[in-house]
């Protein structure tokens, strides 16, 4: 009698990869996620180039110094604000926004601390002008002409002056306000320019505009504190200008 045969032998079984249903074609390719990575990364690191230029450019204290010469002797008071800005570029300073109780007038945080405001100050004064006091002079007759955004209640020599919409306004009453243009000729040593900052920021940022090293001297570089020290950089229309001054204005 025949012996029953098992369904085992009734199905062979196969060993081998998934059979993979045929896959429809992609439309948009790897090259369109390079693409929107490279946006990203271009917005997002916006606020990195000024000191990606500075590191490419490669100057020096001795590069400082040569320039600081040729201006520290003028009669002109922009090339000695440029110089003193150049000079404050030695000396390392961390960054602080934080409120200090100071003297007045002539009072300043601690020296090794800062931001752009205070940089604009230090550097002011380097020329016998204090804008800690001009500016609370200014404010105390005429407090509600100037940015009310701070909730407070009337002027304060601690604070007023390290604020760079206070500069901006203080600047534009009794300086002299310029044509804000992307026209290097158009800004010289000394002047004073304000930026609007990318977002996430947005925050009003200022320098000094300094000359170049030498061979670049004929283009407008500045002097500015933003987070990381400061620093004497190619970069002047790298942010959106908002606002130009010469203070004094002769």
């Amino acid at each position: 009698m025949a012996r029953p045969r098992s369904a085992f032998y009734d199905t062979i079984e196969y060993i081998g990869p998934r059979p993979q249903k045929p896959k429809k074609p992609n439309i948009f390719g790897g090259w369109v996620i390079l693409v929107i990575a490279a946006g990203i990364g271009f917005w997002f690191g916006r606020p990195l180039l000024p000191f990606l230029k500075a590191a490419q450019a490669g100057t020096s204290l001795d590069d400082a110094n040569l320039v600081i010469s040729s201006l520290e002797d003028s009669q002109n008071p922009g090339d000695r604000l440029a110089a003193a800005a150049l000079a404050s570029c030695a000396t390392p300073v961390a960054y602080d926004a934080a409120y200090y109780k100071i003297d007045y007038p002539g009072g300043d945080i601690p020296s090794a601390k800062g931001k752009a405001e205070d940089l604009i100050v230090r550097c002011y004064r380097q020329l016998g002008i204090d804008l800690q006091q001009q500016i609370h002079e200014d404010m105390e007759a005429n407090f509600r002409l100037y940015p009310q955004l701070w909730q407070a209640p009337g002027p304060d020599p601690n604070i007023d002056h390290r604020r760079a919409l206070n500069l901006q306004r203080f600047f534009s009453r009794n300086g002299k306000e310029l044509a804000v243009t992307r026209d290097a000729a158009d800004y010289l040593p000394g002047d004073i320019v304000t930026w609007a900052l990318p977002s996430p920021s947005g925050e009003t940022h200022i320098g000094i505009v300094v000359p170049g090293p030498a061979g670049r001297d004929s283009h407008p570089w500045v002097v500015h504190h933003l987070n990381s020290g400061v620093k004497w950089e190619n970069s002047l229309f790298d942010y959106q200008i908002i606002g130009h001054f010469r203070y004094p204005s002769e």
